[in-house]
């Protein structure tokens, strides 16, 4: 099931290979076309999923037993969410690129191959083989944001492979460490995260390993200070790009966090609490307040990801239930929001081509229907209650509050600067009396409603109803944190689960 699920969009890619170069009209249809097939796979593992059965759709095969690699697949409530995210934004972010012209070919294979790398990534069991998919996405997006990207592209995509390569070398050295003391201490070398989740380390190993893949995560994420390369890769890539950075890219990196290194690395997180939140707060506070003086709209969008996606590495660190939970449900969360803003910034991008805000101004008398998608996903991202963001924001929040009382009251304040610079940006983008160009543009088409329906459908849905994903979810967090507790002693001030305070189901 998940091997087909991972091999799908390379056999979708090398379809589209196939078709002749001149016949452009077709590779971009063909795309999405093809690209339905795993959502649809993606949305029976979603059915199919117990939540109380752990690690599921298991495959263990050999892929070279000398060193004790394998072909490790398995899907839980942490991965199952972003699985399912993935396969979603694909056809989206492919059928949002009509205004790609030129090399449609290769930019459909590219979005699919890079498809293959995030779900084999986030289904991934084996380190190694989870570090092949890891790295194999930087080159997709590299040339996505290198080719297709504008003016100031070529340095945004060496910037963002730069530092992804940097923390990814360390993470590598990290996990070959691993695999030679696993071989040291039972006599075969293994790559597998049960395995090594098994290891007889020193408290310096382990901070050391902590660090290690930390710091590739955090870049990942991306977590201040390391934050950097996000606006200049969101505010050059194409509209696809931004829409799949924002949407999965950057949650492989919270990701990877709880998989990792609350998992292999126990004692290092306890210890690390408070250096990761304090890190995570900067964020939400550094990121919103430099958003809210951005004269780029798109640019606005990238430094609002750096704020939330701060949320989420809060509420990993606050090591609750209720926060563990609100991390993962954000992760979709934003994935949804963001995306959709990026995929609106773009559909003005089309209308008007031009990013900066002075230059907008009154759009909603001519695009009424834009600026309505673009209000809704405002309140959602900025945590409307009744939408879906409100739900993340409050489970971090309550959840980070007993383990984290004064990083927890600092990052509520990240809420209220996210209603600024959102609604303000809101307010000189659409409202106002429209003048030239900005009186005439078209509305939203048919093909862009449909693009952004079940973006807006899932936001109402995880709003009013989020136990959809939490009862999903629940069990997978609930795990992660008796594994940390198990082998660390910690628990952390009452309440901590959400049990405490709603009882059991």
């Amino acid at each position: 099931m998940l091997t087909a699920l991972v091999l799908m969009p390379v056999v979708a890619a090398l379809i589209v290979l196939a078709v002749p170069r001149r016949r452009h009209e077709i590779h971009l249809p063909l795309g999405v076309v093809l690209s339905l097939a795993p959502l649809a796979l993606a949305g029976y593992v979603f059915w199919a999923f117990e939540p109380k059965a752990g690690m599921q759709f298991v495959v263990e095969a050999p892929w070279y037993e000398p060193w004790g690699l394998g072909w490790n697949l398995g899907i839980d409530g942490i991965s199952m969410p972003m699985v399912v995210l993935t396969a979603l934004l694909v056809p989206i972010a492919l059928g949002a690129s009509v205004s790609i012209t030129k090399r449609t070919k290769e930019f459909v294979v590219l979005t699919l191959l890079l498809e293959a790398g995030m779900f084999g990534a986030f289904v991934a069991t084996d380190v190694f083989l989870f570090f092949v998919f890891f790295e194999a996405m930087l080159i997709p997006m590299y040339f996505i944001i290198g080719i297709w990207g504008s003016d100031r592209r070529i340095y945004a995509a060496f910037k963002f492979f730069v530092y992804t390569a940097f923390g990814s070398a360390l993470m590598l050295a990290g996990i070959i460490a691993m695999a030679v003391m696993h071989n040291t201490q039972t006599g075969a070398p293994s790559f597998a995260l049960a395995d090594l989740a098994n290891l007889d380390l020193s408290l310096g190993a382990e901070r050391f390993l902590f660090a290690a893949f930390a710091l590739a995560f955090a870049v990942k994420v991306p977590l201040f200070p390391v934050h950097t390369w996000l606006p200049d890769a969101h505010t050059e890539a194409p509209t696809a790009g931004s829409v799949l950075l924002a949407g999965v890219l950057l949650k492989l990196g919270t990701y990877g966090l709880i998989r990792f290194n609350l998992t292999l690395f126990p004692q290092a997180s306890v210890d690390a609490v408070w250096i990761m939140g304090i890190l995570a707060v900067i964020g939400i506070v550094y990121g919103a307040t430099v958003a809210i003086v951005q004269p780029d709209l798109k640019r606005l969008v990238a430094y609002s990801s750096v704020s939330h996606l701060g949320f989420i590495v809060l509420g990993i660190f606050a090591l609750t239930s209720g926060s563990l939970q609100g991390a993962v449900i954000q992760n979709v969360n934003h994935g949804l929001t963001t995306g959709a803003l990026f995929l609106l910034v773009g559909m003005i991008y089309d209308r008007r081509h031009t990013k900066a805000i002075a230059e907008l101004g009154g759009l909603q008398k001519a695009v009424p229907l834009l600026a309505g998608f673009f209000l809704f996903m405002t309140f959602a991202s900025i945590g409307l209650p009744g939408l879906n963001g409100f739900v993340g924001e409050f489970l971090v929040l309550i959840g980070s509050f007993p383990t984290l009382p004064s990083l927890a009251v600092i990052a509520a304040v990240g809420v209220i600067l996210a209603a600024v610079y959102l609604l303000w940006a809101y307010q000189r983008v659409f409202t106002g009396i429209p003048e030239g160009e900005n009186a005439t543009i078209p509305d939203l088409s048919a093909r862009e409603v449909a693009l952004l329906a079940p973006l807006v459908i899932l936001v109402l849905l995880i709003g009013l109803y989020p136990n959809i994903l939490l009862d999903r979810i629940g069990p997978s967090t609930e795990a992660v944190l008796d594994s940390v507790q198990a082998a660390t002693g910690y628990e952390a001030p009452y309440p901590a689960r959400l049990a405490d305070v709603f009882g059991e189901n």
